[in-house]
């Protein structure tokens, strides 16, 4: 595996937590702290775009969000909707490619006819890719992946899984945000995580800022990845990439 010194990481994802919490101390309901994370979504997408950035991947909906209340569920379902039909011609113009990795079961007619244009209007776009993880579990993504090996007959390893996973095109992320103060996965990306450097910010998603973005990639930037190797190795591994 190459090593190279990388100031900006190529691939960010984010586990956008706090929306609640913050609606909550403006004694506001749970889902306006949704409409503004909304908001702050695509102020991240333009500053990631401009730090050089080629890939985001937001956890928009868990696969235990379906827990939630009925009502918040179906806000957020509607929120969805109209964000890609009122943003889908930005998008277009930003350069900005949508996919949504998840299953597609339990989902509406409505809510996935939206994420198939989406999709397909923006295919050929080119500047930054936005995976937005919606009814999405890293255990999900795993058991989804074999099951495609085991019904295809091929042999499960290492590398065919990775092939298989939701974010195959893309790659592992170099760096994983969680926002609001929580120190946990929450079954996310968790294969992909494995030698990810992992960023916790006390920021709740919608006061989540230029600044505060700017802070997870400089504590990148400081980091050292090794990827088991030691650090005597790494010049020696760089040079054998060049």
């Amino acid at each position: 595996m190459a090593v190279a010194p990388v100031s900006v990481p190529g691939h960010i994802a984010i586990v956008m937590d706090g929306n609640g919490r913050w609606a909550s101390k403006r004694f506001l309901p749970r889902i306006a702290g949704h409409k503004q994370g909304v908001d702050v979504l695509k102020r991240t997408v333009r500053s990631c775009a401009l730090h050089g950035v080629k890939v985001l991947t937001v956890f928009a909906f868990s696969s235990e969000n379906w827990r939630r209340p009925a009502d918040e569920v179906s806000a957020l379902m509607d929120i969805l909707v109209v964000a890609l039909s009122r943003e889908l011609n930005q998008l277009k113009k930003d350069g900005v490619r949508l996919q949504f990795i998840g299953s597609r079961q339990g989902l509406s007619e409505r809510v996935r006819q939206s994420l198939d244009t989406a999709e397909r209007e923006t295919a050929d776009n080119k500047v930054i890719t936005l995976n937005v993880c919606f009814n999405y579990g890293g255990r999900w993504d795993v058991v989804h992946a074999a099951q495609l090996l085991a019904s295809a007959g091929e042999e499960i390893t290492e590398e065919s899984l990775s092939a298989k996973l939701s974010t195959s095109t893309c790659g592992d992320p170099d760096l994983i945000i969680r926002t609001g103060g929580e120190m946990r996965l929450s079954n996310f990306l968790l294969w992909q995580a494995a030698y990810s450097e992992l960023y916790f910010s006390e920021v709740l998603w919608p006061d989540f800022d230029e600044a505060a973005l700017e802070a997870a990639i400089q504590a990148f930037a400081s980091r050292e990845r090794r990827f088991g190797m030691t650090t005597e190795q790494l010049p020696a591994s760089k040079n054998a990439s060049a």
